[in-house]
Order: C-alpha cells, then sequence, then structure tokens
C-alpha cells in the first residue's frame, strides 16, 4: 500500500480479519463487492492471496465490472485463479505489482 501511495495512488484495502479498521491511513473492507465504487471506476485491484481466496475474488471483479486490471502477484495467481479470470473475461496481469511502480516498501 505505501508503495502506491507514495505515487499518488488511491488505495483501499481487503481483508475479512480486518475490516472496518484502517491500515496504512486507509480504510479496509471485508470484500471486494463491498469497495465503494468511484468516479471512471477503478484502475487496478492487487491480489496477494492465497489461490483457494483468489477465485471468489476475481468473481467479485468481475461482477463489479468497474476495475480495468486485476495485478496477480506472485503466490497469488494459481492456475485456478488464472482460469477464472480468464474463464469471466478479467483483463489480468500476472507480475509483482509493486516493482511495477518503482519504489521498494520501507
Amino acid at each position: 500500500m505505501r508503495a502506491y501511495q507514495r505515487q499518488g495512488w488511491e488505495v483501499v484495502g481487503v481483508n475479512p480479519n480486518a475490516a472496518g479498521t484502517e491500515v496504512e491511513g486507509v480504510a479496509v473492507y471485508e470484500t471486494v463487492s463491498a469497495v465503494p465504487r468511484v468516479e471512471g471506476g477503478w484502475d487496478r485491484a492487487l491480489f496477494y492471496i492465497p489461490p483457494r481466496y483468489g477465485v471468489n475474488a476475481v468473481r467479485q471483479v468481475a461482477e463489479r465490472g468497474d476495475v480495468a486490471e486485476l495485478w496477480l502477484n506472485p503466490g497469488a495467481d494459481g492456475p485456478e485463479v488464472i482460469a477464472e479470470a480468464e474463464r469471466l473475461g478479467v483483463r489480468y496481469v500476472q507480475a509483482c505489482a509493486i516493482m511495477d511502480v518503482g519504489p521498494m516498501p520501507r
């Protein structure tokens, strides 16, 4: 979250175990579906979750229809997650999202 915040991105967190709290000063929601909609939609959803949870989260991204691309970070990019993204037509990138924005978090 810090790496994206430092680059000026608006970020939110999704974690059912921390829902209703803040992490790095931003709101945490229970599910992808619970994240508020924003004008123009969200540029990205970044997955840092085990594939067993990722399949359902991909479904929620697809149902929202307002996320431009999904980043499947190493460890979150299981074949079942990729298959579901492809089945649902969710545009995805298999790569480290932190490396994409440059700075390493501290």
